[in-house]
């Protein structure tokens, strides 16, 4: 008999698995009072509960502070997985003849007389055991049933649901398949290991492997047929099976399939050890994680498109990628043996929604897909008026080369066609034979700052401490976020004291890419990349796919990045954005500390109290700190300016941060693409795209790295001072010992 505990909560409840015989529930509303006992039987359906009613009895306290349910009267309903909870409240009141804020119908009857059941008129003789049940001292109406020990969960449910699989003489399986499955979980039930004599398809015969155990189970298969029959079973032991499990049961590999099998179907992306852990913990035996992972890519195989008709479907993709939503671009490149080499999407809403609600900004990455094939993303992402990555484009390719990184480009100019100066924010690599600005005039690439901040360390590992290296990388984001030309050259002064190499460094890579001072485009503040890490998790949360079906799973994720952030856009109440506005109103509170003097008509002076003086410019949305000009919205000198001469902040922030911009960057939607609603196609009768080859991997071969004891610098060997020799100490010299 399977056990559940239920926790009631005026309206809710939720299921919490519980070994105990039965357990408790008390209901209370007003005067209206009854205590739930769930029980479910091996008897009912799968899902299926009974929720016995008591009413009328009272809780009494044993010495060991347990409470018992005794007395009143009793009622019993049927539960299952589709059951309304209003619906149990009405079903109750009408069995007692009452509503919900009557007092209950009582009878001095015990419990133990027959129950009456509601929607179900199956015998219930077995629910006239109760379980007591505790009760914490520090919350009295918080009731619990006691449960027994935890190792035992598992192994109560092996005995329960395998202890019977295999019955006897004559009992019949559909195929051999299912008798060994069947005898395999017979034996974990039971708690013995067995050998085969003999096993082909046609006859099976098994024995205990215990020495001198006379157990034994021959089956053979029915002539014509492929029924396979028990013909001789022996029915006890010598060796003590069935009194304990086993400790090291045997185990299939055909069993753990279907196992593994039923995981999936409840949670379709569980990985390996997730899955065996779930096995170890439901049914008490540990599966190899090797027969798990096997098992896995096996369910994988028969219900997903192979990896390589992956690559074939993808014409059929994108044929209805571009049909489902007009004024997308999908395009399709393959080499001349047919093989994959590239694939470039934007939808139509991206595009729409970069135009019109997006500041001019562009972020390009990269990152490795897990696949069997060798399989690159680029990814081209902007970023919406609260900051929030929005997709513009992508592009799967078969390796990251500037050739690659070029068409890309050529392929987002067709796509994006403004003629409105862009800023790109990328590795320095990118495009390093042909510059960007050469593909999108009047552009300007800012070089992410984490790349080289890698690049520098990595540079200089062996000549400085990582102590070292952190403050050398702490100056140079302060140069980065320089906005003058004075404070650009005070933290390159600073580097240049701690290390003279690391300042050679970073004058030689190109300042004027990275750093707020001398760099002309607009970033708005973001000096690195990495925005699209929302991007990257869509993808590296998956499971190795199909790329067809890894390109369904990331428009899908698209799809629903449009719908929910217009919908959480439509509870907002500000003008602005609610990151803009937070940010607006912490330099509402800076500007108070601040005085203003008037210089011109639109001209005016803010000094702060360390004497500090700024020009700001309300014509030009100009303050001599740039800040302003750098971020688009009004810096805490200008925020004081426009507060002394009563004018709205909101009139001097840049379009993009409004609300009415960001509903507008997703007021499209992207419709639909997937193949799930097609039938799974093992092979295609004609090859249109075939999975690209195998680069084999650039640099030397990798060799086996015997790592060095001691990380960091190399520490200066030891000197005797003694014999002034290396490699000992005065205590270890063998000269003078």
């Amino acid at each position: 008999m399977c056990n559940f505990i239920f926790v009631l909560d005026l309206f809710t409840f939720s299921n919490l698995p519980s070994s105990s015989s039965s357990s408790f529930l008390r209901w209370r509303r007003g005067s209206f009072r009854f205590c739930f006992s769930y029980i479910a039987g091996k008897s009912m359906a799968k899902g299926k509960l009974i929720a016995v009613c008591r009413s009328g009895g009272k809780f009494t306290p044993s010495s060991d502070g347990s409470l018992s349910y005794t007395g009143g009267d009793a009622h019993a309903i049927s539960i299952n997985t589709e059951s309304k909870f209003d619906e149990l409240k009405a079903e109750v009141a009408e069995m007692w003849k009452s509503r919900m804020g009557d007092e209950p119908v009582t009878s001095p009857d015990s419990f133990t007389h027959a129950a009456s059941v509601s929607g179900d008129t199956e015998q219930l003789d077995w629910l006239a055991s109760i379980a007591s049940v505790s009760r914490d001292m520090n919350h009295p109406n918080n009731l619990t049933a006691e449960a027994p020990n935890n190792k035992d969960n598992g192994l109560q449910k092996l005995v329960k649901s395998w202890e019977n699989c295999l019955t006897g003489l004559d009992q019949q399986f559909n195929n051999v398949h299912d008798f060994r499955v069947a005898l395999n979980r017979f034996s974990i039930a039971h708690g013995f290991k067995y050998t085969f004599k003999t096993n082909n398809a046609r006859y099976v015969i098994a024995t205990c492997k215990a020495d001198g155990c006379p157990w034994s189970i021959q089956a053979a298969r029915l002539s014509t047929t492929k029924l396979f029959l028990i013909k001789k079973m022996s029915e006890t032991h010598s060796c003590g099976a069935g009194k304990s499990s086993a400790r090291c049961p045997q185990v299939s590999s055909k069993l753990v399939k279907i196992l593994v099998k039923e995981k999936l179907r409840d949670a379709p992306h569980a990985k390996p050890r997730e899955i065996a852990d779930e096995i170890l913990q439901d049914y008490g035996f540990k599966a190899r994680y090797s027969q798990v992972w096997r098992g896995v890519e096996t369910v994988k195989e028969k219900h997903q498109v192979p990896y390589e008709e992956g690559y074939n479907q993808l014409p059929s993709l994108v044929k209805q990628m571009v049909e489902n939503n007009p004024g997308s671009i999908a395009t399709l490149f393959t080499r001349e043996d047919l093989s994959f080499h590239r694939l470039f999407i934007s939808f139509q809403a991206l595009l729409h929604g970069f135009k019109n609600g997006c500041r001019p900004l562009l972020f390009l990455d990269t990152m490795t897909i897990k696949s069997n094939y060798q399989s690159e993303l680029l990814t081209a992402t902007a970023l919406d008026g609260n900051d929030g990555m929005f997709p513009v484009a992508f592009a799967v390719v078969d390796v990251v080369n500037d050739d690659n990184w070029h068409w890309f480009l050529v392929q987002l100019k067709s796509a994006i066609s403004t003629f409105q100066p862009l800023t790109f924010v990328a590795d320095r690599q990118i495009g390093f034979k042909k510059p960007i600005s050469m593909i999108f005039k009047n552009s300007h690439h800012g070089y992410c700052l984490r790349r080289l901040t890698d690049k520098l360390k990595k540079d200089l590992a062996g000549v400085h401490t990582e102590e070292v290296l952190q403050v050398i990388v702490a100056h140079f984001y302060d140069a980065a976020c320089a906005t003058t030309l004075d404070g650009f050259r005070k933290c390159i002064d600073s580097i240049r004291n701690i290390s003279p190499e690391a300042c050679e460094w970073i004058l030689q890579s190109e300042p004027e890419h990275w750093t707020n001072a001398l760099f002309h485009g607009s970033r708005y503040g973001h000096f690195s990349a990495d925005v699209a890490e929302t991007f990257y998790t869509w993808v590296t949360d998956l499971p190795v796919l199909p790329i067809v079906k890894l390109i369904e799973t990331i428009c899908h994720k698209m799809m629903e990045l449009m719908k929910t952030q217009l919908s959480d856009s439509g509870q907002w109440l500000t003008k602005l954005t609610p990151l803009v506005e937070y940010i607006l109103q912490q330099d509402i509170l800076k500007a108070n500390m601040l005085q203003v003097s008037v210089s011109h008509a639109s001209t005016f002076e803010v000094c702060d109290s360390l004497g500090a003086m700024n020009v700001v410019n309300t014509d030009l949305w100009d303050c001599s700190c740039r800040e302003w000009q750098l971020k688009g919205f009004p810096c805490c000198h200008a925020v004081a300016v426009l507060q002394w001469s009563e004018r709205s902040l909101y009139d001097y922030c840049s379009e993009y941060y409004t609300v009415d911009a960001f509903r507008l960057t997703y007021s499209n939607s992207i419709n639909p693409v997937a193949t799930a609603g097609r039938p799974v196609q093992k092979k295609s009768s004609k090859i249109e795209v075939r999975p690209p080859p195998l680069y084999p991997a650039s640099g030397p071969p990798k060799k086996r790295r015997i790592r060095n004891r001691h990380k960091g610098p190399l520490k200066r060997p030891l000197h005797c001072s003694k014999c002034q020799g290396a490699g000992h100490n005065r205590a270890t010299c063998r000269i003078f010992s």
